[in-house]
């Protein structure tokens, strides 16, 4: 009866598949990853709030790029609206930002990056 060493079917139990072919397919993955992100920040994402009183517009990387407020939205006796649109419609952008970066890296579908 002979000992066979190491573990069964190859090396460690990665179902035959080659450690050089894993790091390949990672390094690929990563350049994937990387340029599904540089997409992304180059990307604008637009919000609005108080149907359409305030607009604004954030960059990929989350990055306010613009806010443009209706004249009519300036009330000098309510200046906490405007600042509640204001916030309200900077964080709407930002939701838009996040759901594109977990659609665009849920392709990859890596236990716990996500």
């Amino acid at each position: 009866m002979s000992k066979r060493g190491g573990f069964p079917g190859g090396m460690g139990g990665f179902g035959g598949m080659n450690i050089n072919s894993l790091m390949k397919e990672a390094k690929k993955m990563q350049a994937d990853m990387e340029k599904g992100q540089a997409e992304l920040a180059e990307k604008e994402f637009d919000a609005s709030a108080g149907g359409g009183a305030i607009t604004v517009k954030v960059s990929g990387a989350k990055v306010l790029k613009e806010i443009k407020i209706s004249p009519d939205a300036v009330d000098p006796d309510d200046v906490e609206m405007l600042q509640d649109l204001i916030i309200t419609c900077v964080n709407e952008a930002l939701r838009k930002v996040d759901s594109a970066q977990s659609e665009q890296l849920g392709k990859f579908n890596i236990p716990g990056l996500m």
